[in-house]
């Protein structure tokens, strides 16, 4: 699992993550992951799109950075998980918690002004 982090206009920060959200993936970034996104209010967007497998820990992470954001003040929307990573957020009801939308633009509508 990799990540990678990106500023973009507005205040938005794009976090791309690669890989397989398993228990070892998610390990290997949870702790990067938890700093850059809980630890100030702002505007993520998590996109997925190269995310092969994700498993409930994976799940629990994007929730917790999510449910901290919320609490300060911030948001998190995730871009467009493929597939099957798709399908398991939507069955765990993960798209009612925190929104998922098709690519970046789609993101920075969701996201709303800076």
């Amino acid at each position: 699992m990799n990540l990678t982090q990106e500023s973009l206009a507005g205040d938005l920060t794009r976090i791309v993550l690669d890989g397989r959200l398993d228990l070892d993936g998610t390990q290997r970034i949870s702790d990067q992951f938890s700093y850059r996104t809980t630890t100030s209010p702002g505007r993520f967007a998590v996109d997925l799109s190269q995310v092969t497998f994700i498993a409930s820990i994976g799940i629990r992470m994007l929730l917790t950075a999510a449910r901290a954001q919320a609490l300060r003040g911030g948001r998190m929307v995730i871009i467009s998980p493929s597939g099957m990573s798709r399908k398991v957020l939507e069955t765990a009801g993960v798209d009612a918690l925190v929104p998922i939308v098709a690519d970046l633009d789609a993101a920075r509508s969701a996201l709303g002004a800076a």
